[in-house]
């Protein structure tokens, strides 16, 4: 119960900076590229919640770097406009309306960072764990 506690505050924390990046920072690195990298740890920390010790943290990583691809892809074909929701803000803004290969490079970052933190976070459990 202990994990799923630590991922909701990371969850919730992290999802209030990514919605005061995005109603507050318009431009410049922190909203082009940082926010990216943030998205993947605000998903990873969403399925913990749920899954954490059924599932290999590194799959459930990697997994949600493929997610963020698949969006990113469906971006590229116009998806909310397929789909008839183009006309809403919510869901273009949520979906996204644009491909970008350097928000694929942002999303690989955001799980390297992820891939760190679990190899940490893994090394000070055995420790913890070991004495």
């Amino acid at each position: 119960m202990k994990k799923r506690i630590s991922y909701v505050v990371g969850f919730v924390l992290l999802l209030v900076v990514e919605v005061l990046i995005a109603l507050f920072i318009h431009d410049g690195f922190i909203r082009f590229y940082l926010g990216d990298v943030i998205v993947i740890w605000v998903i990873y920390c969403f399925l913990q919640i749920f899954i954490c010790e059924k599932v290999n943290e590194y799959l459930t990583a990697l997994g949600v770097m493929i997610f963020a691809f698949i969006v990113e892809f469906l971006q590229y074909i116009n998806i909310v406009d397929i789909i008839g929701l183009g006309d809403i803000q919510f869901f273009r803004t949520l979906i996204g309306t644009s491909f970008s290969t350097v928000d694929l490079i942002c999303y690989t970052a955001g799980t390297a960072v992820t891939f760190i933190f679990i190899f940490i976070k893994n090394k000070i459990s055995e420790k913890i764990q070991g004495n």
